[in-house]
């Protein structure tokens, strides 16, 4: 750790990372992606049949249960964002956080970075788990290739983003519940209604620069290539790294300049 940050932001991370710590049903936030990555992964092995090189996912069928475990992983991370920040509003102690640490500079990338660190882990963990599934019970139904490691990197890359955007919101709103229901009506209701919208009027290359669909094309490895509401790959990663900046920057902007 002391190789990789600089000295002065330790003692900041390493407080942002106990707060994680201590934060009600952080063990359940953790622990159920990594379980529904090893259920999910373990039904989907079993059930489904030889590898398809034309069928979806690219990396076959048996994989199914690793998006599903993956999904879960960008969740939570977003969730632990927003308790990293907004969690802070809710139960009134940023104010004090400000206090102990008054550079905001530094109380911000040691948020994003505890964050950060959290996701990745989780992320590592869950795709460990399913990737010792597919070994062990998908043998011969899952295409063990560059694309399946270029899905597991994504998925790396992909936590990271979301933590940081999760944290990023949390600190624009202000608030907890707001900026967790704004997270998952807009992931899994409103931005899905755009792409139906966009790719009506024949505008999908609108929809693909947004966040979700930035998500899915850049884990996805290639296996939405025809549908136009999605970017390629490495584009698609790019994108969201560039929405990742932009609210994080916002964010750290938000408490920098406004009072609390």
């Amino acid at each position: 750790m002391t190789a990789v940050l600089p000295a002065d932001l330790l003692p900041g991370a390493d407080t942002e990372a106990r707060k994680i710590v201590a934060g009600p049903h952080v063990r359940l936030l953790l622990g159920t992606p990594v379980a529904l990555a090893l259920i999910g992964t373990l039904i989907t092995a079993l059930m489904s049949g030889p590898a398809d090189p034309a069928g979806q996912p690219a990396t076959g069928a048996a994989t199914i249960g690793l998006y599903l475990g993956m999904i879960a992983v960008f969740v939570a991370a977003a969730v632990l964002g927003i308790t990293a920040t907004g969690g802070e509003y809710r139960h009134r102690t940023m104010a004090l956080s400000v206090l102990l640490a008054p550079d905001r500079d530094r109380l911000v990338t040691a948020k994003y970075l505890a964050t950060a660190g959290f996701a990745l882990a989780l992320a590592v963990v869950a795709e460990l788990v399913s990737f010792a599934v597919l070994l062990a019970a998908g043998r011969g139904k899952f295409e063990l290739g560059w694309q399946l490691f270029e899905v597991l990197g994504a998925g790396l890359l992909v936590a990271v983003c979301w933590a940081v955007l999760g944290a990023g919101i949390g600190l624009l709103l202000r608030t907890f519940t707001g900026a967790v229901w704004l997270v998952l009506g807009w992931a899994f209701v409103l931005e899905p209604l755009i792409w139906l919208v966009a790719k009506g009027f024949g505008a999908g290359g609108l929809a693909a620069i947004l966040p979700v669909s930035a998500t899915v094309a850049g884990v996805s490895a290639g296996s939405f290539s025809d549908a136009a509401v999605f970017a390629p790959t490495p584009a698609a990663l790019v994108v969201l790294l560039l929405w990742t900046a932009a609210v994080g920057a916002a964010g750290w902007w938000d408490l920098r300049t406004r009072d609390l």
